[in-house]
This record gives C-alpha cells, sequence and structure tokens, in this order.
C-alpha cells in the first residue's frame, strides 16, 4: 500500500494568554478546519547575557496556536494577526511547510 503525503502550511503564533479567544475566532472566520493550543513558557537572553523569562507570573501566560491549512489561508491568519495585535501584544507568528497524510482535514 503507498501513501500519499500533501503539502499544507503550519502556522504557528505564540501570544498572550489574553488573547486566544480571540484567535480562535479569528481562524476561523478565515476559513482554518482546526487548531491546537497549548499553554507554554519561553524566555530569551539580554545583551549582558542576562536571562529573561516570559510567562512567569499567572498575568503572564503565553500560549502557542498551531494551524495546518493552505497556504493562502495561513498567509491571510498571518497578516490579520501582526495587524491587529502586534502593535499592543506580545505575538510572533512562524510558517513552515508541512506534508499531510489526509489533505481533506487540513
Amino acid at each position: 500500500m503507498s501513501v500519499s503525503t500533501h503539502r499544507r502550511c503550519q502556522l504557528t503564533i505564540i501570544a498572550e494568554y489574553v488573547l486566544e479567544e480571540k484567535l480562535i475566532a479569528l481562524i476561523g472566520r478565515l476559513g482554518a478546519h482546526g487548531y491546537t493550543v497549548h499553554e507554554v513558557r519561553g524566555g530569551s537572553f539580554a545583551a549582558d547575557g542576562e536571562r529573561r523569562r516570559e510567562g512567569a507570573g499567572e498575568t503572564d501566560r503565553t500560549i502557542e496556536m498551531k494551524v495546518i491549512c493552505e497556504r493562502a489561508t495561513a498567509e491571510s491568519v498571518a497578516q490579520q494577526v501582526l495587524g491587529q495585535f502586534s502593535d499592543h501584544f506580545s505575538v510572533r507568528v512562524l510558517l513552515a511547510e508541512v506534508e499531510v497524510f489526509r489533505p481533506g482535514m487540513y
């Protein structure tokens, strides 16, 4: 039995927890078929090497949302997320090509 794969895009959005419901509504409105959300912690390093931690407090929580979809949908979602939220919230948006086995799901 041969299994075929199909190209899609994986859009990853790392954002403040307070944006979760708005992001869910946005991706649904723009045509994504589904998503996965996890609460995550991360950090960065200052120029002097000092570690800065994000998501350390109860009100400073971060989510990672993954959406697998057609490229046009991913680009549309990314544009809207950056346009609506990046000026006032911590938001990171990543895009990668992936191969899926069941294209109708995405």
